[in-house]
C-alpha cells in the first residue's frame, strides 16, 4: 500500500510550498492537546498552534461535544434571510467582551475575508454618504492581512504579492517606527479627505516577522485618523483571543477601533469562521430604502451553525480564569527564555508579547522571509519533535495555552541548541 505521503504527492497542491525544492509534508493521523501524532508514530509538539489558531489544544473535549451536538440539531443554513441560535448567541457574547463601541457582527470564513469585509465596509461607508472620493487606504508598513486581492493590496509588497502587484490598488503607508516625520505624514494623508480607513495589526505584525511595537504609536496614528473622520480597522486575526496577553490587543489602546477583524482563535482553530465587527454608526450608513446601499457581500458558509456553536464554547474557555493564568504562565516562561537566548552571539532582538516569543537569527544569510535559514531550522526542529516554522530568519514560539512547562522547556532547549550548532 502507498503511504499517505505518496498518495498526497499524486493529488495535492500545498499552500506556501515550493514542490520543486523536494519538500514533502508530514503525515498527521491524529492530534491531542499540544501534540500532533504522525503516521510513523512520532509525536510533534505544536509550538506554533497550527498557524496561530489552536488556542486550547487539539481535540478539546468540550469543543468536540459542542460540534457533535450542533451537527445533530442544525448543520447549515444560508445566512441571507435566515438566522439561528448559535450565531446570535456568539455575536452577543463577542460584543460583551470586545472593547467598547462595537455593535454589529458580520460573519465570514477566515482572516483574509474578515479583512476584505472590513475594507469594503470602510469604502462603502463613505460611498453611501455620497463621498466616493474617500476610497484610499492607509496601512502600517510591513503588515500582512491575507492573500485575497484586497488583503494583499494593504499588506507589504514582496514575494507573496509580486506576480499580482500591477493588479493591486495603491495604498498609502505609514512607518511602524514612528517619529515626528511619520506622524506628520499621517496627518497630511488624512487632511486630503480622500482616506477611507487606516488598517493595522495592533502590537504585533505576525507574518511580517513577529514585529512588536508600542501601543503609544498606534494611539497617535488613530488619534489623527479620528480627528479627520478616518475609520480605524484593527486586524486582530492573529492577536485576538489572548495572544498578546489581554483578550484583545486593542485593549492596550487608549482609543477603540471602528472595525475589528477576528478569526483563528475564534473557534480555537477547530473550524473555519471569522467575524468583522463594527460600530452602530457604520451599520446605520447602510440602512436605506435604496437597495443599492446594501452591503453585497457573503459566503456560502457564513455563520455556519456548527462553527458558531464551537466558537461560543471556545470563547467561554478563553475568558475563564484558568486560561488567563495559563497565558500569564507562558509569558513568564517566555521572558525567562528570551533572556537566555539573548546571550547567544547571533541571536538578535529576542522579544516577547503575551504568549509570543520571537528572535532574529543573524548568520550572514539574507534576512527576511526568503532566508535559507528557515528551511534548515524547520527540519532541525522537526527532528527534535517540535513544530517550529520560522518566518525566514525569524524563529518564534506561539503555543496552545494548554502546553506544559516540560513541553516548553523542550522548545527553549531546541532553540538554544540550534543556535549553537
Amino acid at each position: 500500500m502507498k503511504s499517505l505521503r505518496e498518495r498526497d504527492a499524486e493529488v495535492i497542491w500545498h499552500p506556501f510550498t515550493q514542490s520543486g525544492m523536494g519538500v514533502t509534508p508530514l503525515s498527521v493521523v491524529a492530534a491531542e492537546g499540544s501534540n500532533l501524532i504522525l503516521e510513523d508514530g512520532r509525536k510533534i509538539i505544536d509550538g506554533i498552534s497550527s498557524w496561530w489558531c489552536n488556542t486550547h489544544g487539539h481535540g478539546h473535549p468540550e469543543l468536540v461535544k459542542a460540534a457533535a451536538k450542533q451537527f445533530a440539531t442544525l448543520d447549515h443554513v444560508m445566512f441571507a434571510g435566515f438566522t439561528h441560535e448559535p450565531a446570535v448567541a456568539l455575536a452577543e457574547a463577542l460584543l460583551k467582551v470586545l472593547p467598547q463601541g462595537f455593535a454589529k457582527v458580520f460573519f465570514s470564513d477566515n482572516g483574509s475575508t474578515a479583512c476584505e469585509v472590513a475594507l469594503k465596509l470602510a469604502v462603502q461607508f463613505w460611498s453611501n454618504q455620497g463621498l466616493s472620493k474617500r476610497r484610499r487606504i492607509i496601512a502600517l508598513d510591513g503588515g500582512y492581512h491575507g492573500d485575497t486581492f484586497g488583503a494583499m493590496a494593504v499588506g507589504a509588497r514582496g514575494p507573496f504579492s509580486a506576480p499580482f502587484d500591477s493588479m493591486l490598488f495603491e495604498v498609502e503607508r505609514v512607518s511602524i517606527d514612528g517619529g515626528e516625520a511619520a506622524l506628520a505624514h499621517m496627518r497630511s494623508l488624512c487632511e486630503s479627505e480622500e482616506i477611507a480607513a487606516f488598517i493595522f495589526e495592533p502590537l504585533v505584525q505576525g507574518a511580517g516577522g513577529m514585529r512588536m511595537y508600542d501601543a503609544a504609536l498606534l494611539d497617535s496614528y488613530m488619534a489623527i485618523a479620528r480627528e479627520y473622520g478616518v475609520l480605524s480597522i484593527a486586524d486582530e486575526v492573529m492577536t485576538g483571543f489572548g495572544r498578546t496577553g489581554a483578550l484583545f490587543a486593542s485593549e492596550s489602546l487608549l482609543l477603540s477601533p471602528d472595525i475589528i477583524c477576528l478569526s483563528k482563535g475564534l473557534t480555537a482553530g477547530s473550524l473555519p469562521l471569522a467575524v468583522t465587527v463594527c460600530t452602530q454608526e457604520i451599520f446605520e450608513r447602510f440602512i436605506s430604502s435604496d437597495h443599492s446601499r446594501t452591503f453585497f457581500h457573503g459566503h456560502t458558509y457564513t455563520a455556519n451553525p456548527i462553527a458558531c456553536a464551537v466558537a461560543l464554547v471556545a470563547l467561554n474557555l478563553t475568558v475563564a480564569p484558568e486560561c488567563e493564568a495559563a497565558r500569564k504562565r507562558i509569558e513568564h516562561l517566555h521572558r525567562e527564555a528570551a533572556e537566555e537566548l539573548s546571550r547567544i552571539g547571533y541571536v538578535e532582538n529576542a522579544r516577547v508579547c503575551g504568549t509570543i516569543l520571537a528572535f532574529d537569527l543573524n548568520r550572514g544569510d539574507v534576512p527576511g522571509y526568503m532566508s535559507n535559514i528557515a528551511r534548515q531550522a524547520l527540519q532541525f526542529f522537526i527532528e527534535r519533535g517540535l513544530l517550529i516554522r520560522p518566518l525566514g530568519n525569524v524563529v518564534y514560539c506561539m503555543p496552545p495555552y494548554c502546553i506544559t512547562e516540560g513541553e516548553l522547556a523542550m522548545v527553549y532547549q531546541a532553540m538554544k541548541d540550534f543556535q549553537l550548532s
